[in-house]
């Protein structure tokens, strides 16, 4: 049974929404409070335009963070359980945030866009707010905003060659995060070497959002010889890569460890930073679950619509997120935390939907693909 999202003033849409709706959206999620494409009614071309070809994705749901100000990157240093060392002008980093629990609250990706101003490209979560609220309670001199930025991405494997054709072959020179300022056609934008898949490929921050049409028209005129078509986020892909996405695959108790991103908590950092000490606490207790993928049933529901438990000898042990059908593994697959004492490669399990299980065996990440 389908449904429909009432569209309205109190959900915001992205600067190329009237090109997403010309090019066939069939489908939307709501994301840091904005619509965001999930699906252009053909799934199979859309995966293949992402593993083989070129896709356009509307990310402007990625939103900016801007902290800026004499104490901006102070601010931005303690926001941060990664030690950042020296930041460098046009490369990005990417740097999970934490409340004073050590809860992972965000996983955003930080440019330094100036010396006294720092975006993060956020996840779905209200960042702006308890960036605010931080600086508030320590005094600090920033200014904490939400910038007129939209990113449009432009993901692989010919992602490169739609750069080059609109900006230049210096895009081939980018660092991975790192990013360069811009100008097309009259449009001001930062090209970062970035984007939610690992197929990599180019993101374009807008930075007027009455010129997103223009620029959606323009990245499908130099990717037209490409085959270049539209797309979104690719759960399947995404699956089978074991990237993490914050809030589908975390819950109110994640920590870093648990999801693969310790090595972004430098705990022997000499400066303070929120939630160092329960981070601490937490890495000398243990880690308790482990983010894991699970080889499933072929008769598994495609794409899991909530959490479901994980069973292991009749005890809940954790529970799955994610789930789709991978041609390229040839099987049903998905992703979730368990405990660490079923986390081990080929542990049996059994996934509960319903008042019914299916079998399950955990793998690690990334899958293999055949």
């Amino acid at each position: 049974m389908g449904f429909d999202i009432a569209i309205g003033a109190r959900v915001r849409k992205s600067p190329y929404y009237e090109k997403t709706v010309e090019a066939g959206v069939s489908s939307f999620s709501v994301y840091n409070h904005m619509l965001m494409p999930t699906g252009y009614g053909d799934w199979a071309a859309e995966y293949d335009r992402l593993v083989n070809g070129v896709a356009m994705w509307d990310v402007a749901v990625e939103r900016q963070v801007s902290i800026k100000g004499p104490d901006a990157e102070a601010l931005t240093r303690y926001l941060t359980s990664r030690e950042l060392g020296a930041l460098k002008p046009e490369q990005g980093k990417y740097v999970p945030i934490c409340n004073h629990e050590g809860i992972l609250i965000n996983d955003p990706v930080l440019l330094p866009v100036a010396d006294d101003e720092f975006w993060l490209s956020i996840a779905d979560s209200d960042i702006k707010l308890w960036a605010q609220a931080v600086a508030a309670e320590r005094g600090l001199n920033v200014t904490v905003s939400e910038p007129d930025v939209s990113p449009l991405a432009i993901q692989r494997p010919k992602a490169m060659d739609v750069g080059a054709q609109l900006f230049g072959d210096w895009v081939h020179d980018l660092r991975f995060f790192g990013f360069k300022a811009a100008n097309i056609d009259g449009i001001d934008l930062l090209v970062a070497r970035s984007g939610w898949s690992k197929q990599g490929g180019l993101e374009l921050y807008l930075l007027d959002g009455d010129q997103g049409g223009q620029l959606w028209d323009l990245v499908k005129e130099a990717g037209a010889s490409f085959d270049i078509g539209p797309g979104c986020p690719n759960s399947i892909e995404r699956i089978e890569s074991g990237l993490v996405s914050y809030g589908a695959d975390t819950d109110e108790e994640t920590n870093p460890f648990e999801v693969g991103l310790g090595k972004f908590v430098n705990l022997d950092r000499e400066d303070d930073f929120v939630g160092k000490a329960a981070l601490t606490e937490i890495l000398a207790n243990g880690i308790k679950r482990a983010f894991v993928g699970f080889l499933l049933e072929d008769d598994f529901p495609s794409a899991a619509q909530h959490k479901m438990p994980v069973i292991s000898n009749g005890v809940d042990v954790g529970f799955l997120s994610s789930s789709a059908y991978s041609l390229r593994v040839g099987s049903s697959i998905g992703i979730g935390l368990v405990a660490t004492e079923v986390s081990a490669d080929g542990s049996p399990v059994s996934i509960r939907n319903g008042d019914k299980n299916f079998d399950a065996t955990v793998t690690s990440l990334p899958f293999k693909i055949k």
